[in-house]
């Protein structure tokens, strides 16, 4: 166990009262000076913890992902209003490079992989802004290996040649390798099979735990989601509509109906919900 994952295990003990890692406040975000997508979105992410961001297509998960780490430039967006905080220092303003040299890595939608490289010259990509020495790579090298057995099996494969569930540990790993304190995950359950995506969270699991690595998920799939975080914000149409601790969320009568597909009487069709809008009291 890594002496961060030891910290953030003996302050839970004692009771953290640190400040939380990254804290989003109420930013509002604007795509080509017109499109307004982010309307006033706040959300914190505590230290060694994992925190779901929730909501249909279309919500604004990934915009939320990507104006924390500053990629709404590339796609002409920019943040309007309010701020967003790393360990207390304000971001907005820093380059991706200077965000990941920080600790703060997106693993993108889609895991955009650089399929003309092997497994392996994709993950020591992720090397790069480190610098230091050659085995100190290596070692981290292996420790991704270890968390993903099968990337060892196909380091030497093109990454364009595997599959989708390969290439989401691919662009994992790569993310590891920058030794991140924060991790932002967008969609890792995007196209893969269900027992693919449990082995994803299974790890995401381990990597909290024993790397002390803190993760904030966008992802659709609440029910995984909900399993594996400990608090999670539902987002609906650029707004946080709900916020709580997961379990308290998987509780919801209507989060079950409206999320999960179930209600008091079991699982029902989005076609029976008759009233889909007017149920939902948050939006009120």
């Amino acid at each position: 166990m890594s002496e961060a994952a030891t910290l953030n295990r003996d302050a839970a003990a004692v009771g953290d009262t640190r400040p939380p890692i990254l804290r989003v406040n109420n930013i509002e975000v604007i795509y080509d000076h017109v499109i307004l997508v982010l309307k006033g979105v706040s959300l914190e992410v505590p230290e060694g913890g994992i925190v779901a961001l929730l909501g249909a297509n279309g919500a604004g998960k990934t915009t939320t992902l990507k104006a924390i780490s500053n990629l709404l430039r590339a796609e002409r967006g920019d943040i309007t209003k309010g701020s967003i905080e790393f360990e207390g220092t304000a971001v907005d303003a820093m380059t991706p490079n200077e965000l990941v040299k920080r600790g703060v890595i997106q693993v993108m939608e889609g895991r955009h992989c650089f399929e003309h490289l092997t497994i392996e010259e994709n993950l020591l990509t992720g090397a790069y802004t480190r610098g230091g020495a050659r085995a100190s790579i290596k070692r981290d090298l292996e420790k991704v290996y270890d968390y993903f057995p099968r990337l060892k099996e196909r380091r030497t494969s093109l990454a364009g040649y595997t599959s989708g569930g390969e290439q989401q540990m691919c662009a994992i790993g790569r993310a590891l390798m920058s030794r991140p304190k924060m991790i932002l995950l967008d969609e890792p359950s995007m196209g893969l099979a269900p027992q693919l995506v449990e082995t994803i969270f299974e790890t995401v699991k381990r990597l909290n735990e024993k790397e002390g690595v803190s993760f904030l998920l966008a992802e659709q799939n609440t029910n995984v989601a909900l399993r594996y975080a400990k608090y999670g914000y539902i987002l609906e149409n650029g707004r946080v509509v709900l916020d709580g601790e997961a379990e308290t969320l998987r509780e919801n009568e209507d989060i079950k109906e409206f999320y999960l597909g179930l209600s008091a009487g079991g699982r029902r069709s989005y076609r029976d919900v008759k009233h889909y809008k007017r149920r939902k009291r948050w939006l009120a």
